[in-house]
C-alpha cells in the first residue's frame, strides 16, 4: 500500500503532509473530507480525475478534517491510495428523507459484489439519512462475516446539510459504499466513547424512530431539563454536552446518541440515531480526560497485533467531541499516534454519527460521540 497526504487551505493552497514513492496515477482510492463551503469553492472533480485517473475519488463534507496529527477546519484533506493487491468496488444510492434510509441500505449492499468482499466502509449524508435504519439495511443484506465501519458526514456544528460524492461533485442525500476484497487485506476497528454516565436510568416508554417522547411514562424534554440544571437554558447547544446511553433490556451493552433537537410544543427530544421503546436511557456527560483515553483504547483495539502496525487509519470521531474537547481535540489524535507509531497513515473527519461493531461485538451498529477507527493493512508476501 502507497500513500499521498496533502491539505487545501484558502490561505496557502495546495500543501504535501507525507507521501511515499509511486506514481500517484496507480491509485485506485481517494478520500476527500472538508468544509462544506470550502468544497463548493476549491473542490475541482475534474481536475483530480486528470491526477488520479484509475482512482475512485470519494468526497464528503465535514465537521472538522484530521490529517496526519493535524485536526483543522476549514480546510480540504485529501488521502491517495495505492492498494496494489487489493480490488477495489464502489457503489452508491441516493436518498430524499429519513423513511428511505433502509430500503437504501439494502439497495446499496446489493451493488456490491459480495464474493470475496472483506469489509465495507461507508460514506453517508449525515442529514437525510436515519443512520440506525441504513445499518439494518446494510446489515440485512451483505454476508454476515463483512465487517461494517464508516460514518455519516457532517456540516461543521450548522446542522443545515451535507454532501458525498462518488466520482462526481459532491451533493446532499447520497450514501457511498467501498469494498474491500481479496486475501491480502486486513482490516480492524475501535470504536469507544469515554462519556461519564449520572443520574438513574429510565424506561423509554415512548418513541418514534429517533424521536424520544416518554421516558419512565413523563415527557422526555421534562426529564431531561430537570437532569441538565442551568445549562437546560442553553438547549439545543448544550445537548452536545449531555448526550443518552440507551441498552436493551437484556444487554449491558450501551450505545451513545447525540441530540439533535428538542421540541418544546410536545416536549419531545430527536435524536442522530433510533430509540426504541423498551430501551433504558441514561444521561451522560463529558470528561475530558477519558474521552481522551477513550480515543486511545480506540486505536488499541484497531492493531491487529503488536509487531505490525496498520499502514493506514481512517477515524471517525464525533462532532460532540470535538466541540467539548475544544483546543484540547488534538490531543485525541496525538493519542492515536503513539499507539500506531510514525509509520502509519492518519485520515479523518468529524461526523454526525459513527458506524462500526463494538469491541468484540460483530453487529454493526450507528453510533454518536465515539472515536471510531477503521484500519487497513495489506500483506505483501
Amino acid at each position: 500500500m502507497k500513500i499521498i497526504q496533502k491539505k487545501f487551505s484558502e490561505l496557502l493552497g495546495w500543501e504535501h503532509i507525507r507521501s511515499d514513492d509511486f506514481d500517484q496515477r496507480r491509485c485506485n482510492l481517494v478520500l476527500v473530507f472538508g468544509c462544506r463551503e470550502i468544497l463548493a469553492k476549491a473542490f475541482s472533480y475534474e481536475s483530480l480525475r486528470e491526477e488520479y485517473p484509475l482512482a475512485h475519488i470519494i468526497s464528503n463534507s465535514t465537521a472538522g478534517e484530521i490529517i496526519d496529527t493535524q485536526v483543522n477546519e476549514n480546510t480540504i484533506s485529501l488521502t491517495a491510495i495505492w492498494f496494489e493487491r487489493t480490488e477495489i468496488k464502489v457503489g452508491y444510492v441516493t436518498v430524499d428523507s429519513l423513511a428511505d434510509s433502509l430500503s437504501a441500505g439494502k439497495k446499496l449492499a446489493n451493488l456490491l459484489d459480495h464474493l470475496q468482499l472483506k469489509h465495507v466502509m461507508i460514506i453517508s449524508d449525515g442529514h437525510l439519512v436515519n443512520g440506525s435504519d441504513m445499518v439494518m439495511g446494510l446489515q440485512e443484506a451483505l454476508p454476515a462475516n463483512v465487517i461494517i465501519t464508516g460514518g455519516l458526514a457532517g456540516d461543521g456544528s450548522g446542522f443545515e446539510k451535507t454532501i458525498v460524492g462518488l466520482n462526481e461533485m459532491p451533493t446532499e442525500g447520497k450514501i457511498v459504499a467501498i469494498g474491500f476484497y481479496g486475501d491480502f487485506i486486513s482490516t480492524a476497528y475501535g470504536s469507544v466513547g469515554g462519556w461519564g454516565s449520572f443520574g438513574n436510568e429510565r424506561l423509554i416508554t415512548k418513541s418514534k424512530g429517533n424521536i424520544l417522547h416518554e421516558l419512565d411514562g413523563k415527557p422526555a424534554l421534562d426529564i431531561y431539563k430537570l437532569y441538565l440544571g442551568e445549562y437546560a437554558a442553553e438547549l439545543p447547544a448544550s445537548a452536545l454536552l449531555f448526550p443518552l446511553s440507551i441498552r436493551g433490556s437484556d444487554s449491558q451493552h450501551s450505545l451513545v446518541r447525540t441530540i439533535l433537537a428538542v421540541d418544546d410544543d410536545d416536549k419531545s427530544l430527536t435524536f442522530a440515531g433510533n430509540m426504541p421503546e423498551g430501551n433504558y436511557a441514561r444521561l451522560m456527560k463529558a470528561n475530558f480526560d477519558k474521552l481522551i483515553e477513550g480515543a486511545s483504547d480506540a486505536a488499541q483495539n484497531s492493531v491487529l497485533n503488536k509487531t505490525q502496525k496498520p499502514d493506514l487509519a481512517i477515524l471517525i470521531s464525533c462532532v460532540g467531541r470535538k466541540l467539548v474537547l475544544n483546543q484540547r481535540v488534538e490531543e485525541e489524535i496525538e493519542m492515536i499516534r503513539t499507539i500506531y507509531g510514525d509509520k502509519t497513515y492518519i485520515a479523518g473527519f468529524y461526523s454526525y454519527g459513527e458506524i462500526s461493531p463494538s469491541f468484540n461485538i460483530a453487529k454493526c451498529e450507528l453510533h454518536n460521540q465515539t472515536m471510531t477507527i477503521t484500519t487497513f493493512t495489506e500483506n505483501m508476501l
